[in-house]
This record gives structure tokens, sequence and C-alpha cells, in this order.
């Protein structure tokens, strides 16, 4: 039915698939990468449920970007240096997207110094009021001596007096617009109205935070339409060298294009987007159509050779390969559509642009690719070439034909279980979360982790905060007991490996008592009596309290946001929760850049093997569908299995953490992987059904389908292999996990499937 429905109207057919084309192509013209940080995080975790009850009053411990204004000469006290610095405040102050409200810089109001004098405190802005633009040399010495009296050396100054930072919150939308953040624009915004116009020779500009880290992935993630054409000259390539036909290589290439052209549209129809740690999925689309649409020719191929006219030869090509096709191709689908169990937007925007490529290939290299060869056929000189190869002895061919003889079957299954043990070793020893310092998305000498090391060697204020929440009632947040708790908490993770310092509320009240007390030391701790904390925690800076005094942020600095580092603090804060019960007072986690990305690191944890397990389960569940056969499935399943294992070993041994941008590569690898043994298993059943012995139906499906597994795998392994050199880390990574994982599943396919089919025969009855 569906053979006549395909090519009894083929007409019909073109006129559908181009105004298809024509309309999807539109729409796919107009999708543009994007990025969201709620996106980015699990929003149903109670890390980030806690930190979005109280967003309002952590903005300035939120979404953030920092601005370093540098001198290359002298120090930040000179007019010519506050001035670059009051202008850059200024200009980021206005950038669509910024809380101005919240912006912190030495020029702004809401940053003072303070002193202990014989009356008690007294303080004010840290540029004196004096100051006069036409003459700043006689308020110069005043502004130093605010600096220093403000506690912001190591903070918004540079320890060394060389830098100052301008400390920018961001809101989630464009209050211009009404729209989310571009962060494209932002990033771009923030290189041509800020580094650009003020770097010199005497001033440098370094930004950090969460904006620049997605603004320079999307730069970079532009390079990869250079990465997509190169894989498009190689494969036509591979294509041509493989078939020796332009007609067939052309059609393939045209088909696999086109899927990814009608992705992109209908991505854009459903409101969905492209964002930098989607940028691989169109690649995966065409792939995955490569790969459909070498099985087509070759089979195509083969039918003309055997005499077969263009259109008699494409319908028994189709005819032969629906059925695997489809289950391949359906597999491929429900088990990226499994990545949807990880509670992050944007893995699960990956996993249904994924799935809707997937279903996109079914009809572009299934129905229009065949459709179009019955019109232009394979040249003759792609039939010559087909008919010399057929009739030699390839020794690729031979060579793996070797493996469905017991010999070498077994000899294959020993260095599989080899494989297997190294990978289980090593596997263990697989981290979650990042394992380097800065953003490690970009390489080690990008300019955000040049400028991230760079506030690093200079402030010793860390840039990455984890925040605990000490909830209470309304007005009870500076209550003595409440203090006194949060007092010893602070000790406790003061003393917690990889924790820097803590800073909140207690220090305020600790300070005001003994700045209203001629700075006697004796009075720098907390005072039993209300009337008394309320006097010393009545200059609290903004930030530290909120307005009814319900939270108060527990601040807490970190060397760094390593995933060892984050699960200590988190353990940590755990086992204080767990000692130390006090009705009135909870203590939340977590906000701040750490809280939230130990939440992600929780998250993918605890769904890494939940989505194996639905990957295989559905993969099972379809081969034994179509095959009706325990064994088949596992000769399909096992050596998939064994690459899995192995590339988490490698990824160990490589020093690549599982987050964001490298779990669904894992989902992503089985999905392509099984098209291999399900080919290969189609012909080997079909072969047995003749009633050949095992070497002659292995033969048999090396010759019809083998050559295309073991070209496919090639050629994509050496598409993706140019990832290595991208400038984005995370896509340089991937491009390393996919290349290894095309071309053990195309092995393990060529060589396990046969050895495990002669373990099976010889353990039972034959297989069938």
């Amino acid at each position: 039915m569906l053979e006549r429905a395909l090519f009894g109207i083929r007409p019909l057919w073109f006129v559908i698939f181009a105004a298809l084309t024509l309309f999807l192509g539109w729409h796919a013209s107009q999708v543009r990468p994007e990025a969201s940080f709620v996106k980015m995080i699990p929003t149903n975790h109670p890390f980030i449920q806690n930190y979005f009850e109280h967003q309002d009053d952590l903005r300035s411990l939120g979404n953030v970007v920092r601005i370093v204004v540098a001198t290359e000469e002298g120090d930040i006290f000179t007019p010519e240096f506050l001035k670059t610095l009051r202008s850059v405040t200024d200009e980021a102050t206005f950038i669509p997207g910024v809380d101005r409200s919240a912006i912190k810089s030495l020029w702004t109001p809401n940053v003072r110094w303070s002193e202990v004098t014989e009356e008690g405190f007294v303080g004010g802005p840290v540029v004196p009021d004096t100051w006069d633009d036409n003459n700043p040399e006689e308020s110069l010495e005043q502004f130093r001596t605010n600096t220093l009296r403000s506690g912001e050396v190591g903070n918004l100054v540079a320890t060394n007096f060389k830098s100052a930072i301008v400390y920018v919150p961001l809101i989630e939308t464009n209050p211009e617009t009404g729209e989310p953040l571009d962060y494209q624009e932002f990033s771009e915004q923030l290189e041509t109205q800020i580094r650009d116009k003020y770097s010199s020779d005497t001033i440098s500009i370094h930004m950090t935070g969460f904006a620049k880290i997605i603004g320079d992935l999307i730069e970079g993630a532009q390079q990869v339409g250079l990465f997509f054409l190169l894989a498009i000259i190689i494969t036509l390539v591979m294509l041509f060298w493989y078939s020796r036909c332009w007609r067939s290589s052309i059609a393939v290439l045209a088909c696999s294009i086109i899927a990814v052209i009608w992705q992109l549209g209908i991505i854009k129809l459903i409101g969905s987007g492209i964002n930098p740690y989607s940028m691989l999925v169109p690649f995966l689309v065409f792939a995955i159509g490569v790969s459909h649409g070498v099985q087509i020719i070759n089979a195509i191929s083969n039918n003309t050779v055997d005499g077969h006219d263009k259109l008699k030869a494409a319908q028994l090509a189709f005819r032969g390969l629906y059925i695997a096709g489809l289950t391949a191709l359906i597999s491929d689908a429900i088990g990226f559509t499994t990545l949807m169990v990880i509670d992050i937007a944007v893995i699960q925007e990956l996993a249904i642009a994924a799935s809707i490529g997937v279903a996109v290939v079914v009809l572009t290299n299934l129905g229009l690719l065949p459709i179009i060869m019955s019109y232009v056929g394979i040249s003759p000189r792609g039939q010559t070439y087909t008919a010399s190869v057929r009739n030699e002895a390839h020794p690729m061919l031979a060579f793996f034909g070797r493996f469905s003889q017991p010999k070498y079957a077994y000899t294959a299954l020993i260095l599989a279980v080899v494989g297997l043990s190294w990978g289980a070793y090593y596997g263990q020893q697989m981290k979650i979360g990042d394992l380097d310092a800065g953003a490690p998305e970009l390489r080690p000498d990008s300019r955000y982790n040049l400028d991230n090391q760079f506030v690093v060697d200079n402030y010793s204020s860390s840039t990455d905060i984890f925040v605990v929440m000490a909830e209470t009632a309304p007005s009870q947040c500076i209550a003595y007991d409440n203090l006194e708790l949060m007092d010893r908490f602070s000790w406790h993770m003061e003393n917690t490996p990889g924790v820097q310092d803590v800073k909140s509320i207690v220090y305020v009240a600790k300070m005001g008592g003994f700045g209203l007390n001629e700075g006697n030391l004796k009075w720098f701790s907390l005072n039993r009596n209300q009337y008394v904390l309320n006097a010393n925690t009545s200059r609290t800076p903004p930030g530290l309290i909120n307005p009814d005094c319900s939270m108060a942020p527990i601040i807490i600095y970190l060397n760094d946001h390593k995933a060892e580092t984050l699960k200590t603090v988190v353990a940590s804060v755990n086992e204080f929760n767990q000692n130390y019960q006090q009705e009135g007072l909870e203590l939340l986690m977590a906000a701040g850049n750490s809280g939230i990305e130990a939440a992600t690191n929780s998250v993918i944890e605890d769904a890494q093997y939940e989505m194996l397990l639905w990957v295989y389960g559905v993969v099972v569940v379809l081969c034994l569908i179509t095959f009706r056969s325990i064994r088949t499935v596992a000769c399909i399943v096992l050596p998939l299995a064994l690459t899995t294992v192995m590339s988490q070993g490698l990824m160990a041994v490589l020093g690549i953490g599982v987050k964001v941008a490298t779990l669904p590569v894992i989902a992503l690898g089985v999905g392509i992987g099984v098209d291999y043994g399900i080919y290969i298993y189609t012909k080997m059943k079909e072969g047995l059904e003749q009633g050949m012995n095992l070497n002659d139906c292995y033969r048999y499906a090396l010759e019809n389908t083998g050559k295309a597994v073991g070209f496919t795998g090639l050629t994509l392994a050496i598409g993706v292999a140019t990832w290595i050199f991208s400038p984005i880390k995370f896509q340089a990574d991937m491009g390393i996990l996919l290349t290894f994982m095309f071309l053990w599943n195309m092995l393990g396919a060529l060589i396990l499937i046969p050895a495990l089919a002669r373990l099976f025969s010889k353990l039972g009855k034959p297989m069938h």
C-alpha cells in the first residue's frame, strides 16, 4: 500500500515536497540563535524553587555581569581613569536588560563608606559630594580615603588598585520590547558600546558573567555553519567515492539538506529555536539522513545492476528497506524523546528538535529520495563501478566476514569484554558538572576565560557565589536567636573545604556593636538585647535583608564552581540542617551562580541513568516487535551498550564532565548507532530465511548493506572530527565523543553482531 501510494502519483509528490520545502525554508531562514537563563536551569528543582520565591530580593545575586575597567599605567586614583569608569557605568546602566536600580560601581550612590568615630558611625558615598569635574584634583585624596574605608577593596576595587568593577545585575525581560532578553544582542552591545569604545593603550576592559558566556558561545557557534558546510563537502566527496555516481550522491545530499531545512522551519513554527547547546542537532539530522540515504542508493545500485529499470529498482529498494528504515528511525525519534526526562528546558528543546528532525527524515530520505532516483536512476559509470565491485573480493569484506567464524568471533568477544571492563572501570571516575575553572564550555585561552582569570588574579572576592536563604517570619530576620544560629552556620561553612568567605547580616550586626562602642573589639559580637541589635543593624547595606525582614541571604564565596566543590558545600549545608533545627528559621538552598549550578548537577546526576534506561528500553522494545527474537535484540543492542560504556570511560580519561552540553550526546549516539545494527541484521535475516548458514548469510549482509554501514560510519566520523578545531570547547568535546561513537557503533555492528550470532548459535538452536 505504501509503495503504491508513493510511486503511483510521483509528480504530485514532487509538487507537495517542493511546496513544503519553500514554505518551511522561508521559516527556517528566520531561525536565530537564542538563549535564556531560565531555560538553562532545572526550574522544578527545590533549590531553584526557593530561588524563584525570593528572586526579587536576590536580584543582585542572580544573573550578573561584571565589567572590569583596568588601567595599564599607574592606579585608579587619576582623573582620567575615574572619568572612564563613570562613562562605563553610565553606558552600562542604559543597555536594555540591565537592572538599573541594582547596578553598583564606585560612582553609584549605593556604594558607601563608613567609619567609626567617637560619636559613632559616619559615612557617605565613595565619590565625595565636593567632586568637581572641572577641578577633580582637589577631591582625589578624599576619594582615595573613601575607597579604602568602603570595604570594597577586593570586591569592587582590585587589591593592587589597578582596576575597578562595574557590577551589572540583569533582568530576564527587555523593558523596551517586553520580549525575553536577547543575550546575543546584549553581548554585542557590551562589546561595541563598552569594550570597543573604551579600550585603549592605557585602558583594558574585561567582562564575566552568564550573559557573556552565552554571548561568546553564540558568537563561536556561528562558525558551526562553516563546519556544517565542510561536512557537506566531505560527505559529497565520500558519496561519490563510494558510488562513482554524481546523480545519486547529489540526490542523497539534497534530501538530507531538505530534512534539515524542514526541521528548522518546523522548529520556528512551533515557537522554539536553536540555542548554543542544540547547534549539533541539524548536523545529526543531516547525518541520519545520509545514513539512510546511503542504504537506499546502495540497494538501488544493486537492483539496477541486476537488470531492473530505474522505477523498478527504486521500488524494490523501498520495499526491501522501509521496514528496517522505519524501525531504525522510530527508534531514533522515540529514543531522542527520552531526553525529555531531564528537567532542563534546553535539553528538552533539543529532544523535541531531534525528534522532529528524525520524523522529517522518514519523509525526505525514505520517501522523496526513492522518487527522485526513480527518475534520474544510477549513471552508467555508477552501474559499471557497482558491477565491478560486486564481482571483486573486497579485502574489507573478507576481513569483516571472518567474524562469523568461531575462532575470530570468540576473539572479538573477548576483546569486547576487555573494552567493557576498561570502560566500566574508568566510567566510575566520570564526574558530574564542570571540571575546570572559568567557563569550561570555552577554550582555556578564550577571551572570556582570560577575563575571568584576570578577576581571579586581582580580586579577593570570588565570582563563584553560593547563597543560602535564611527564611523567618516577617520582622524576625534580626531576632537574636535567628542571628545566633546564622552565626554558627557561617562559622560552620567558613570551615568547609572550598569556601573562601561568608557574608551575611550577622557581620553587620557585629560591626554595628563594634562601631557604636568606639571600636572596642569586646563589642564585636551579637548583643542579646533586641533593641541594641535593632540599632546595630540599622545601617544594613541593600541586599543583606529583604524589605520585610523575612529573609536574609547568607553569601558563601567559593574557590571555584567545580563539581566536587559544589557537592562538598551542599553536603555541608545539609549536615548543619540535620544537626541544628530551630523553630522559626529555615536555611534554604540555593541561589547565586554556584547554587544554581549545584541544582543543575543534581538533576543531571539523577537523570543520566534514567535517560539511558529509557533509550535502551525503547530500542529493545522496537527491535523485539520487528524481529520477534530476544537473541536478535541482544545482537543489536549489546554492541551499542559496549560503545556507551566505553564512551563514559573516555569522558573520564579526557576530563569531560557530564553536564548540560555533553549529557545528550550519549543518547544521540545510541540513536544513530542502532541504525547500523538494524540494517545489518535485516539482511542477515533474509539470508537465514533463504536457508544460508551463518557464514554465508553474513557475507550476504556485508555485500548488500555492510559496505554502506562502514562507509556511513566513516563518513560521519570524519565530518564530526572537524569539530575538534572549534573555538567552543564543548563542541570540540562533542566532536571527540561523536567521532568515537560513530566509529565504534559501526565497528561494533560489523564485528560483534556476527560474533554474537555465532555465540548464540553455539549455545542454542541456530539464529533465525
